[in-house]
Formats: structure tokens, sequence, C-alpha cells
């Protein structure tokens, strides 16, 4: 209906251009709402009120002459001016039921569009270092992206969903240490364990294999790989001395082969246990994008930057000139032993996304990495590529309570809850549904207690119950064998008439522009908000009309907005990654 609006306002406004009231070149675009107190219409717009100026008249005079030049339409039963100089629509209830038929003919492909004509976005999303399962701070992410990717889809997008395997440097090389010295603690070693090595149970179960692959093979003495090596922190040390050390040890001790079976042990043993997870969480990518792929784009970038003039040399590193596009210091792309930098790495990953031909590219980031937009941002525009292609958004992890208390997370420590811990108790569908019912870079309080209850106050389970009570309708009709078509409850509508029913119609209504927001702004917590209004309302109109009563024309119309419902439902929850149960 707005879109009907839309082009009487259109109409209009062009009537004015030309009878020279509005200049030809305006460009506003009218700002159609719906209305909070139906006393005041269905539909407003403030056109009146944004092209007053131009017009160089006052709002309501200029709405007056808005009203006057609208063309005539069967759907709109009145117009008035309000207030400073809104322009109120009001709409026929033939009008507002007809979106019931829309629905009921179109399925799931209501509310989808082609906003984005078929441009190319990249959504990577989650991309964890690969150095210990998924946590409940990553499962968060993992929604967030999931979902966004799916809404970008909805609306006309062509989305590829992408993992960056971080499976090169210094944070694999620590696991792979830590496997190891695991490794010769069952061979029966006996040592301090690093304080900054990884200690959870799965790095013991990685040991375990490496024992069973290579037998005794690997073993050196516990002397052999401890002596000279500088003291760890709870030994008056440092501890990133100390497990550098030890990795270079590691390396030394085993040889480059043997350090790679290490190495490729723990890091396929952990990144199948992510994709397994994910998979389970539903969350698929398109793209598992190796970081050890990068090594010649590495050189590339920084050859790149070089002829560009943005780098310079300074104490034996090279740096980037990131200062002169904006970022608060400048980086170092390649240490003065010659290794390059983590940074180094993402300005080539980032050079090869757009190189692969994606229009739009969205990183979903932690909050941790608020700090990274700048750099990476400025590699961007020193390389050629607009930045303004890259968008970033920041997941803050959720904070987890269990019994109201704070569960508190470590990976090195082995002491958080993991994802799979997570769907395990609550189920998949409360974890996606409440991982994305607020804004992404808010904080998130996750409460087991609320996702695992059966109650109104459980956002998910309240919609799934609806869907499930319009399911249990039709049971009914199926029960008594009687069959009713499509074509018949669309031809029923009319006899809808009910203040309650208008509302919900209304609400249904509103879906396709939720959808195209909740997309367009990357935010699916407006998809979830208004699932549970819909829901809401109609909780409200079941528990106080019957919808199969004796009048079948009654009967037929309330079946119809019943289904119309559940479809809206079905389609909003499935874009969510939540299930739609028949009973519950």
């Amino acid at each position: 209906m707005k879109d009907k609006i839309s082009q009487l306002l259109e109409h209009a406004l062009n009537a004015l251009k030309s009878e020279g009231i509005l200049p030809e070149d305006l460009a506003a675009t009218p700002a159609i709402d719906n209305t909070k107190d139906k006393a005041h219409g269905d539909f407003a717009t403030n056109i009146a009120l944004v092209s007053a100026k131009a017009a160089r008249r006052n709002p309501r005079e200029l709405a007056q002459l808005i009203v006057d030049r609208l063309p005539a339409d069967k759907a709109v039963t009145q117009v008035e001016i309000a207030g400073p100089g809104f322009i109120n629509f009001f709409i026929s209830d033939a009008s507002s039921f007809s979106v019931i038929g829309d629905i009921l003919q179109k399925g799931d492909a209501f509310g989808k569009s082609n906003i984005g004509g078929g441009q190319h976005i990249q959504v990577e999303f989650v991309s964890a270092n690969p150095t210990g399962p998924l946590h409940v701070g990553h499962g968060r992410g993992a929604a967030y992206g999931a979902t966004v990717a799916d809404l970008l889809a909805a609306i006309g997008y062509d989305v590829q969903r992408e993992y960056y395997v971080n499976d090169a440097g210094r944070q694999m090389n620590i696991l792979a240490a830590s496997v190891w010295l695991r490794y010769l603690e069952l061979e029966g070693e006996r040592f301090t364990f690093p304080s900054n090595g990884y200690k959870g149970e799965y790095v013991l179960d990685i040991a375990r294999q490496l024992q069973q692959d290579a037998g005794n093979r690997l073993r050196h003495s516990a002397e052999t790989v401890f002596t000279d090596i500088p003291a760890d922190a709870p030994q008056g040390g440092d501890k990133e001395t100390h497990i550098d050390a030890l990795i270079e040890r590691c390396k030394k001790l085993l040889g480059a082969d043997d350090y790679r079976l290490v190495f490729d042990l723990g890091l396929n043993a952990i990144l199948d246990d992510i994709r397994d997870d994910l998979a389970g969480f539903g969350v698929h990518y398109q793209e598992w994008f190796s970081e050890r792929t990068l090594e010649n784009d590495v050189d590339a970038a920084i050859q790149l930057l070089q002829d560009k003039g943005c780098l310079y040399e300074k104490e034996g590193a090279l740096w980037f000139r990131s200062t002169d596009f904006g970022d608060d210091k400048d980086r170092v792309v390649r240490r003065d032993n010659g290794e390059t930098t983590y940074f180094a790495s993402d300005i080539a990953y980032h050079r090869n996304k757009f190189e692969r031909g994606f229009d739009r590219v969205i990183n979903i980031w932690g909050a941790d990495h608020h700090g990274y937009i700048p750099r990476v941002k400025a590699a961007l525009q020193a390389m050629g590529i607009d930045p303004d292609r890259l968008d970033v958004r920041l997941v803050q992890f959720a904070i987890l309570y269990r019994g109201g208390e704070r569960v508190q997370m470590s990976t090195r420590s082995g002491s958080f809850v993991t994802l799979r811990e997570l769907r395990e108790e609550v189920g998949n569908d409360a974890a996606r549904f409440f991982y994305v019912t607020r804004k992404a870079e808010q904080h998130m309080d996750f409460d087991l207690d609320l996702a695992k209850s059966e109650s109104k106050d459980n956002p998910v389970y309240y919609i799934q119950y609806a869907h499930a009570r319009i399911c249990s309708i039709q049971r009914k009709l199926e029960e008594a064998g009687d069959v009713v078509s499509t074509e018949q409850l669309i031809g029923a509508v009319d006899a809808l008439n009910l203040d309650e029913e208008r509302d919900l119609a209304g609400l249904l209504a509103r879906y396709p522009e939720v959808l195209a927001q909740s997309a367009s702004q990357l935010e699916p917590h407006q998809l979830t908000h208004y699932l549970r209004e819909l829901a809401g309302q109609f909780h409200t109109y079941y528990n106080a009309h019957k919808v199969l009563v004796e009048e079948s024309a009654i009967r037929d119309a309330r079946i119809a907005l019943s289904y119309a419902v559940r479809q809206v439902l079905k389609n909003g929850l499935t874009l969510l990654g939540v299930s739609t149960p028949s009973e519950m």
C-alpha cells in the first residue's frame, strides 16, 4: 500500500512541478509511515514539510496543493491534513485486507524483493583462530553473520559467505607447541606447562591422537626441551618470551616435516570441529579461505604500496604511511627480522577480496577489533580501492548467565562454555534468535533460564507457539475432512470487519518493509521485534475470537487471516535460522 501512496504523491508532485509551484529539480522522496493512532488514518507523509522551503510556501498551504492534485483511487477513502502539514491517508477495508491474498498466493516468496539488483556482496564472519572450539562469544557473530547474509539474499543481493582461516602465524604456533608438550606429558615427561599455552581438554585429545599416530617417535626429554629456555611469568620471567622460545625449540627438535605434522594435526582437528559445530548451528559457507594461500598476495600488496610511495623504512622495519589516510599512527608491514606482520596479511586479504569482483565487502568482527578498521580502510585507499566499499560491523561478545551467575571464559585456560554446549542446553532455535535480538554492537546478557522457558517471556517460544496454534487450526479442518482451497480463502477476506483483524492485516502488510530495512541496515533485531509483535497480536486475537465459527464466510475469512499470519511468521523465522514447529 505504501507503494500505491508513493505513486499518488509522485503524480501530485509532478503536477506541481509542471505548474512551476515546485522546482523541476526537487528530489524530495516522500517518507510514508504507518500511523500510531488509526484516528489519524492508516499512513502519513511529511512531504509538505520537507518541500515547503523549496516551494516558498508554508507547509499546510503546500499540503493542500498536494492533496488537491492527488488522483482518485478506490484504495484511499479519505485524505486529510493534520498538524503543521502532515498528510494522512485512510485506506479502504478491502485494500487493507488485500495483503492476505497476496501472502497466500506468494507463500515463501512474500516479502522478498530485488532491491539488491544482483550486486555481488561478500559477508565474512566468525573467522575465529582455529586454536580451540568455538565459544558462546563466537556464537553471536555466527548467528548475526548468517542472518545478515540471508537477509541480504532475500532482498536480491548475490551473497557469498566466507570464513577466513587463520592457519598461519603465532597463535597457531602456540597451539602446535601446546599439542606437542601435552604429547610429551603422555609419553611420561614431567615439566611445568607454559602459562601462555593452550590448556583445554581438547588439546590433550589432539595430543592423544598424535601419540596414536606417531608412537614415541617424536619424544624428547623435558631437559632437552627446557634447557636454557627463558623463565615463564610464574617464575618471574615473561610469558611471551617463554612461549616463543619453546616454539623455536619445538621447531628445531622436530624438524620441518614433523613440526608440520604436529601443526596440521592441531589445525585440522580444530577446524573440522568448527565446521561441524557451525553446520549444526545452521551456518554454512561457500568459501573457507586459507591465510596460507596469501603468501604471494602479501608480497604483491607490499610491492604495490611501495610503488605508490606509501611505505618507508625505519629501524630496519618497513612501515605503511597509514596516517596519510586517516589512521592515528603508521603501521609496520615487515619487521626488522624480515617477517611480515598480521596487518600485511590483512592488506593482502582485502585486496584479494576486491580482486575477486565483490561490489561490497562486509566484515563482521569482534568488538575488540575496533582499532583495525581505520588501518585496513587506509590500506584500501592507498591501493586505489574505495574504502567505503568495505563495511565493518562489530559484534559484542555475549555474556552468558547460568543460575544468575556470570560464566567466565578463557580459550587458553579451557574454562569456557562452547557454542556446542550452549546449543545442547538451550537448542539451536533459542540460540539463533536470542543472539540477534539486540543490535550487534550492544552488550548482550544471554539468560539461559529464559531461553529454556516455555512462556510468553521467551520470545522465540512465543512466536513459535503462534505458528503452532495456526497449524492446529489446519489439523482440525483436515480431521473433519474439510478441505478449504486457497482461492476460497482469498475470496472470503471481505467478511473480515473487526478492528483486531484490520490491525493484523496492517501489521502483515508491513513485513516487506521491515525485511527490507532489516537487511539494508544490517540489523536483524528489527525483524525479531516485528515477529514478536505479530505473534503477540495474533495471540490476543485468537484468545478473543473463535476462528472456526459456524458461519462459513466468517470462518473462511478468519482462516485466511490466520494462515497469512502463519506464512509471515514462517518466512521471518526461516530467515533468522529458526524452525517453525507445527506442534508444541
